[in-house]
Formats: C-alpha cells, sequence, structure tokens
C-alpha cells in the first residue's frame, strides 16, 4: 500500500504507547503501576455527570451548533470574565472535541508550507506532529539549562523571516513549569515587535501549587488581544478527560475558519458532553479546588521520594501534574546485564522489571529525561517510588 509521505513522517504518541502498554501488562496480570497517563485520577464532578443524564433524558441527542451550543459558550465567556477579566462574545468562541483537534484547526489556519512556529522544549509532542501535518517548521528551543523556562534572547536568536508564530504552553507539560508574568511581558514584546501570533495553551491553568500564579497572557498584555488564541478545556481541571470538550478563544476571523476546518473534520463536539461541560463549569468549583489540593499533596509525596533516590536530579514543578525527572547519569548504566542505551531503554526496562510506567524524555523532546505522573493515588505513588529507587539502586 502507498501511504503519504505526511502519513510515514508522522510519530507515534509515545505516552500512549507507554499507556497501552502498561495496560496490556496489567490485563496479563502483572502488579503495574503507571506514571504515564496525563489525566486526573479522580471522577467527574458530579454536576457534569448529572447534567449529562438530564441532557439525554431531555433527548439532546442530536447535531448541535458546529462551534457550541449556547449554553456552553455563555458558561465559558462568564468564567473568563471572571477568572481573567476577559470579555469574550459568543462568535470568539468554539467548543471542539478536545483542545488537541482546536490546536491542529488553529495550525491549518495560520501555516503556510514552510512557516515556522517557535517552541519551547521539553514540549508536548503532539505540537511538534501537528506542526508537521500543516507542512509547517517546529523550532525548537531547549529550556532545559534555565529551569525549563525560556529566555528573550533565545527567541530573538531564532526568529527568521519564515517565523509566523509561538506556542507557549503553561502550567507545561511535561515540566510543570508556570512561566511568570515578567516572562508572558517579554514573550508578547518579542511577538509585537515581529508580527507574531501567540498560541496559547493554559490547559493546566487551574493546576498550581504554593501560592504559585497562574497568569493568563491577554490579562498581562492586553494590547495582543487580536494576535493571540487562548486554548482551554474541562479535561485537566474537572477530570472530564473522556468527555472530549476543549474550547479556543481568539480573533472573530481566526475562530470562524478554525470553525469552517472544524465541520470538515468532526461537526460539532458530543451534544451530551458538552451540556456536562457547561455545568461542571458552572457549578463544579469546590470540585476543581478540593482535586487541586489533593495533587498538592501528592506532589509533596512524590518530590520527597524522588529526591531521596539516586542518579537523578529535579526541578520542582510548580503547576500541572507532572514531575520531569533527569536521568541523564542513568544512560549508559546496566541494570542486572542491560545496558540502558538511552530514555526509551530506560523506560522500557523499568516497566519489564518493576512494573513501573513513565514516559521517556525523547518523547517531548529532551533525551534523557523521564516523566512521572503524580495523577496517581498516594498509595499507588508511595509503592512505585519505592519500586524506582530499588531499581535505580541497582543500576
Amino acid at each position: 500500500m502507498r501511504l503519504s509521505d505526511r502519513a510515514l513522517r508522522l510519530a507515534p504518541s509515545a505516552t500512549l504507547e507507554v499507556v497501552g502498554k502498561a495496560k496490556q501488562l496489567k490485563r496479563d496480570g502483572k502488579p503495574v503501576i503507571s506514571f504515564g497517563a496525563g489525566e486526573p485520577d479522580f471522577t467527574s464532578p458530579p454536576a457534569a455527570v448529572q447534567a449529562a443524564v438530564d441532557a439525554i433524558n431531555r433527548g439532546e441527542t442530536h447535531y448541535t451548533p458546529t462551534s457550541g451550543i449556547p449554553e456552553l459558550k455563555e458558561a465559558i465567556q462568564s468564567y473568563y470574565m471572571q477568572r481573567f477579566g476577559l470579555e469574550y462574545r459568543p462568535e470568539e468562541i468554539l467548543v471542539g472535541a478536545g483542545a488537541k483537534p482546536l490546536l491542529y484547526e488553529a495550525l491549518a489556519c495560520l501555516l503556510n508550507p514552510g512557516d515556522e512556529v517557535l517552541l519551547f522544549a521539553p514540549a508536548w509532542v503532539s505540537y511538534v506532529e501537528q506542526i508537521n501535518l500543516c507542512d509547517g517548521r517546529p523550532v525548537v528551543l531547549d529550556t532545559s539549562a534555565n529551569g525549563f523556562l525560556p529566555t528573550r534572547e533565545q527567541i530573538e536568536a531564532a526568529i527568521t523571516p519564515r517565523t509566523v508564530g509561538i506556542l507557549v504552553n503553561t502550567p507545561n507539560n511535561p515540566t510543570g513549569a508556570v512561566y511568570p508574568r515578567a516572562l508572558l511581558e517579554e514573550i508578547a514584546a518579542v511577538a509585537q515587535e515581529k508580527g507574531l501570533w501567540i498560541i496559547f495553551d493554559e490547559i493546566y491553568e487551574r493546576l498550581v501549587y504554593e501560592g504559585t500564579v497562574h497568569s493568563n497572557l491577554l490579562s498581562v498584555v492586553p494590547s495582543l488581544w487580536n494576535s493571540t488564541l487562548l486554548i482551554n478545556g474541562v479535561s485537566k481541571a474537572y477530570a472530564m478527560t473522556g468527555w472530549r470538550i476543549g474550547y479556543a478563544l481568539g480573533p472573530k476571523p481566526l475562530i470562524e475558519k478554525m470553525g469552517g476546518v472544524q465541520g470538515h473534520l468532526t461537526s460539532n463536539p458530543t451534544s451530551i458532553s458538552q451540556w456536562a461541560s457547561a455545568a461542571a463549569i458552572k457549578n463544579s468549583e469546590a470540585d476543581v479546588e478540593s482535586m487541586r489540593k489533593a495533587f498538592e499533596e501528592r506532589r509533596t509525596l512524590i518530590l520527597k521520594a524522588l529526591k531521596e533516590m539516586p542518579h537523578i536530579r529535579v526541578t520542582e514543578p510548580q503547576g500541572a501534574f507532572y514531575v520531569f525527572v533527569d536521568a541523564r547519569s542513568c544512560i549508559g548504566k546496566s541494570y542486572r546485564g542491560q545496558v540502558l542505551s538511552d530514555d526509551v531503554a530506560f523506560c522500557r526496562t523499568l516497566l519489564e522489571q518493576e512494573f513501573v510506567a513513565a514516559v521517556p524524555g525523547s518523547a517531548f523532546l529532551a533525551p534523557g529525561f523521564i516523566r512521572v505522573s503524580y495523577s496517581n493515588s498516594s498509595e499507588e505513588i508511595r509503592e512505585g517510588m519505592s519500586r524506582l529507587n530499588r531499581f535505580l539502586s541497582e543500576l
């Protein structure tokens, strides 16, 4: 079978690959503990579940407007006004089947072949693959030497005549880094000076810890309104990953074109999920805060364990629910005769020998690191970290 060059260039999701292998081992009866998944282990808020049941009973099981039901857009409008002081009109909001397709739709509307997009590594791997799918060119800036934060000098040095935009993700997946207000001001200044657009992915914005504050880019620099697209959704903060609802807020011309792409790609997002999401945003604030506090406790637990282990180093995450572990000193060492040639071999051996799943850093453009999620229960974190410590101690 002849496949397109575009399809052949596409790299699979390492996160889904690790989670899939871990699930298979678990089905085979192995005592697997997975730190691979990027999703909360909590159930969705009661308000969301009840709203879904009510929607089904009302017969809300048909097509909706492609861009989302008015009730959900109103909830999003109210949320952004109350939380960030930003006033969006319904026609400046697009609801999609998760944040991921919205990112693709945005790139499809903004990129011509050969256009360059700056992104900061470590970075979520789908950014790179989606830019490639749109025939753009990802320009990756390594932030590992600066606490996982880019510098203005890096950004300015990377800009070429083909640069059209910057992709910013804070709180960051996989590092948990939260971009401070001053850094956002510097990124905004460069974008304004060079006439670049910004995609601002703040899907983890509710999950920050120990007094850290998440700053919305447009709250910091309102003058970027006409060149900034915000990406958010209910998956992380509301533990609603399976409902598949994300949303984008941005200039009307871009939102309309993205809606056109969505109309040909997925049509409307699931009707039931939209009603559930509207209820979650309006009525689940206490649930969000309860989950955030639980994540904060788990963060403390996993950091304490990791800092006591040999061969690795950690930079404390301020947000999301990941720790990005520097395991570069482990590469080249052996475990019971098996040489850990790279971070992929490290994670494969860890899974096969100790039944602990983690995601290799090369999946996030950072070879030699591993990502561990603390979205697990405290009991799983304790046991999993004990196994990881045993593994490292035998290197």
